[in-house]
Protein backbone atom coordinates (compact mmCIF):
# COMPACT_ATOMS: atom_id res chain seq x y z
CA UNK A 1 0.00 0.00 0.00
CA UNK A 2 1.31 3.44 -0.87
CA UNK A 3 1.57 6.55 1.27
CA UNK A 4 -1.87 7.55 2.55
CA UNK A 5 -2.27 11.26 1.97
CA UNK A 6 -5.51 11.55 0.03
CA UNK A 7 -9.08 12.37 0.93
CA UNK A 8 -11.61 10.02 -0.58
CA UNK A 9 -15.01 11.59 -1.23
CA UNK A 10 -17.80 9.02 -1.37
CA UNK A 11 -21.29 9.80 -2.62
CA UNK A 12 -24.30 8.34 -4.35
CA UNK A 13 -24.14 8.87 -8.10
CA UNK A 14 -27.27 11.05 -7.86
CA UNK A 15 -25.26 13.45 -5.68
CA UNK A 16 -22.38 14.11 -8.06
CA UNK A 17 -23.30 17.81 -8.12
CA UNK A 18 -22.36 18.03 -4.43
CA UNK A 19 -18.99 16.44 -5.13
CA UNK A 20 -18.47 18.93 -7.98
CA UNK A 21 -19.28 21.73 -5.52
CA UNK A 22 -16.55 20.46 -3.19
CA UNK A 23 -14.12 20.52 -6.11
CA UNK A 24 -15.20 24.11 -6.83
CA UNK A 25 -14.55 25.09 -3.19
CA UNK A 26 -11.10 23.54 -3.46
CA UNK A 27 -10.33 25.35 -6.71
CA UNK A 28 -11.61 28.75 -5.53
CA UNK A 29 -8.70 30.78 -4.15
CA UNK A 30 -11.16 32.81 -2.03
CA UNK A 31 -12.31 29.76 -0.06
CA UNK A 32 -10.00 28.17 2.51
CA UNK A 33 -10.65 24.56 1.58
CA UNK A 34 -8.32 21.99 0.11
CA UNK A 35 -8.02 18.24 -0.16
CA UNK A 36 -5.85 15.82 -2.08
CA UNK A 37 -8.48 13.98 -4.05
CA UNK A 38 -8.17 10.20 -4.25
CA UNK A 39 -10.52 10.26 -7.25
CA UNK A 40 -7.61 11.46 -9.36
CA UNK A 41 -6.06 7.98 -9.07
CA UNK A 42 -6.92 4.76 -10.89
CA UNK A 43 -9.55 6.20 -13.21
CA UNK A 44 -12.24 3.83 -14.49
CA UNK A 45 -14.12 4.32 -17.72
CA UNK A 46 -17.89 4.20 -17.86
CA UNK A 47 -17.49 1.01 -19.88
CA UNK A 48 -15.28 -0.72 -17.30
CA UNK A 49 -16.41 -4.02 -15.87
CA UNK A 50 -17.74 -3.93 -12.28
CA UNK A 51 -14.74 -5.99 -11.09
CA UNK A 52 -12.37 -3.42 -12.62
CA UNK A 53 -14.26 -0.52 -11.04
CA UNK A 54 -14.20 -2.21 -7.63
CA UNK A 55 -10.47 -2.91 -7.94
CA UNK A 56 -9.87 0.77 -8.78
CA UNK A 57 -12.06 1.92 -5.89
CA UNK A 58 -10.08 -0.28 -3.50
CA UNK A 59 -6.78 1.11 -4.82
CA UNK A 60 -8.04 4.68 -4.41
CA UNK A 61 -9.06 4.00 -0.83
CA UNK A 62 -5.70 2.36 -0.25
CA UNK A 63 -4.22 5.82 -0.82
CA UNK A 64 -6.77 7.57 1.40
CA UNK A 65 -6.13 8.67 4.94
CA UNK A 66 -9.70 9.88 5.44
CA UNK A 67 -13.16 9.79 3.92
CA UNK A 68 -15.81 12.42 3.35
CA UNK A 69 -19.17 10.77 2.76
CA UNK A 70 -21.69 13.22 1.35
CA UNK A 71 -24.71 12.47 3.51
CA UNK A 72 -27.99 12.23 1.66
CA UNK A 73 -30.94 9.86 1.69
CA UNK A 74 -29.62 8.37 -1.57
CA UNK A 75 -26.22 7.74 0.07
CA UNK A 76 -27.91 6.00 2.97
CA UNK A 77 -30.00 3.85 0.64
CA UNK A 78 -27.21 2.91 -1.75
CA UNK A 79 -24.59 2.57 0.99
CA UNK A 80 -26.71 -0.06 2.66
CA UNK A 81 -28.13 -1.93 -0.31
CA UNK A 82 -25.28 -4.47 -0.53
CA UNK A 83 -25.13 -4.18 -4.34
CA UNK A 84 -24.07 -0.69 -5.36
CA UNK A 85 -20.57 0.66 -5.72
CA UNK A 86 -21.24 2.89 -2.71
CA UNK A 87 -22.09 -0.18 -0.62
CA UNK A 88 -18.77 -1.68 -1.73
CA UNK A 89 -16.99 1.55 -0.79
CA UNK A 90 -18.60 1.52 2.68
CA UNK A 91 -17.37 -2.04 3.24
CA UNK A 92 -13.82 -1.14 2.17
CA UNK A 93 -13.81 1.98 4.38
CA UNK A 94 -14.61 -0.23 7.35
CA UNK A 95 -12.09 -2.88 6.32
CA UNK A 96 -9.36 -0.22 6.08
CA UNK A 97 -10.58 1.40 9.33
CA UNK A 98 -10.66 4.87 7.82
CA UNK A 99 -12.07 7.95 9.56
CA UNK A 100 -15.39 8.93 7.99
CA UNK A 101 -16.75 12.46 8.05
CA UNK A 102 -20.43 12.51 7.10
CA UNK A 103 -21.11 15.88 5.43
CA UNK A 104 -24.86 16.45 5.81
CA UNK A 105 -25.96 17.91 2.48
CA UNK A 106 -28.81 19.86 4.11
CA UNK A 107 -26.47 21.76 6.44
CA UNK A 108 -27.56 19.85 9.55
CA UNK A 109 -24.87 20.11 12.23
CA UNK A 110 -25.94 17.05 14.20
CA UNK A 111 -26.10 13.32 13.56
CA UNK A 112 -28.79 12.60 11.01
CA UNK A 113 -29.31 8.85 10.84
CA UNK A 114 -31.32 9.38 7.64
CA UNK A 115 -27.99 10.05 5.91
CA UNK A 116 -25.76 7.35 7.45
CA UNK A 117 -25.67 3.98 5.66
CA UNK A 118 -26.94 1.07 7.75
CA UNK A 119 -23.64 -0.88 7.73
CA UNK A 120 -21.95 2.01 9.57
CA UNK A 121 -24.79 2.23 12.10
CA UNK A 122 -24.98 -1.55 12.58
CA UNK A 123 -21.23 -1.77 13.19
CA UNK A 124 -21.38 1.20 15.59
CA UNK A 125 -18.56 2.66 13.47
CA UNK A 126 -17.08 5.90 14.80
CA UNK A 127 -18.17 8.64 12.38
CA UNK A 128 -18.45 12.40 12.67
CA UNK A 129 -21.40 14.26 11.16
CA UNK A 130 -20.91 17.89 10.11
CA UNK A 131 -22.71 20.46 8.01
CA UNK A 132 -21.90 20.37 4.30
CA UNK A 133 -19.74 23.49 4.30
CA UNK A 134 -16.07 24.09 3.53
CA UNK A 135 -15.25 25.33 7.04
CA UNK A 136 -16.95 22.44 8.85
CA UNK A 137 -15.50 19.76 6.58
CA UNK A 138 -12.01 21.29 6.73
CA UNK A 139 -12.17 21.46 10.54
CA UNK A 140 -13.29 17.83 10.77
CA UNK A 141 -10.53 16.63 8.44
CA UNK A 142 -7.93 18.58 10.42
CA UNK A 143 -9.15 17.45 13.85
CA UNK A 144 -11.39 14.39 13.97
CA UNK A 145 -9.63 12.49 11.19
CA UNK A 146 -6.17 12.84 12.71
CA UNK A 147 -7.32 11.65 16.15
CA UNK A 148 -9.56 8.85 14.85
CA UNK A 149 -7.11 5.96 15.23
CA UNK A 150 -6.24 6.79 18.84
CA UNK A 151 -9.87 7.23 19.89
CA UNK A 152 -11.97 4.64 21.67
CA UNK A 153 -15.21 6.30 20.55
CA UNK A 154 -17.82 4.37 18.64
CA UNK A 155 -20.98 5.22 16.78
CA UNK A 156 -22.02 8.50 15.19
CA UNK A 157 -20.89 11.80 16.73
CA UNK A 158 -21.18 15.51 15.95
CA UNK A 159 -19.56 18.74 17.10
CA UNK A 160 -21.20 21.00 19.64
CA UNK A 161 -22.56 24.32 18.42
CA UNK A 162 -19.57 26.07 20.06
CA UNK A 163 -17.28 24.55 17.39
CA UNK A 164 -19.41 26.08 14.63
CA UNK A 165 -19.47 29.39 16.48
CA UNK A 166 -15.64 29.46 16.37
CA UNK A 167 -15.57 28.56 12.68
Amino acid sequence: MSYRNKTYVAFASEDIRLYRLMEAWRDNKNIDFNFYDAHDLYISQDTSLPATIKRNLRQRMGNAKQIVLIGTTEAKRKGGDGRSFLAYEIAVMQEFNLPIVIANHNGNKTVDRNFIPKPLLDADYYTLSVAFSPAAIRYALNNYAVSFSSSDNSGPHHYKQSVYDRL
